[in-house]
């Protein structure tokens, strides 16, 4: 599913128009600054929590060497933070049964 069909399921199931599932869409989802709450919260280090769903939160990672595959050099890899996701129970239930 692409955000076109989601902004279309959101639609049908709750009776917006396209325009107003797009909007709601666009305010959770968007990677935009200032605009998706999820992404939003995140960059700012805070957890976001859809219980049964799933936790949206940011992990750092450390400095590490690696290795440049196409001269086999050591390189050193920076620290950075990276978006994570942890399904939750309901989740991970809904999709071991399918």
């Amino acid at each position: 599913m692409n955000k076109t069909e989601m902004v279309e399921q959101v639609a049908k199931k709750t009776g917006l128009t396209l325009k107003d599932a797009k909007a709601a869409v666009d305010a959770i989802f968007s990677t935009a600054p200032r605009e998706g709450i999820v992404a939003t919260e995140v960059a700012m280090g805070r957890r976001v929590q859809i219980t049964g769903f799933g936790t949206f939160s940011r992990r750092s990672r450390k400095k590490r060497q690696g290795r440049n595959p196409q001269t086999n050099k050591t390189i050193i890899i920076p620290a950075t933070k990276v978006p994570a996701f942890k399904a939750g129970k309901a989740l991970k239930a809904r999709v071991a049964k399918k």
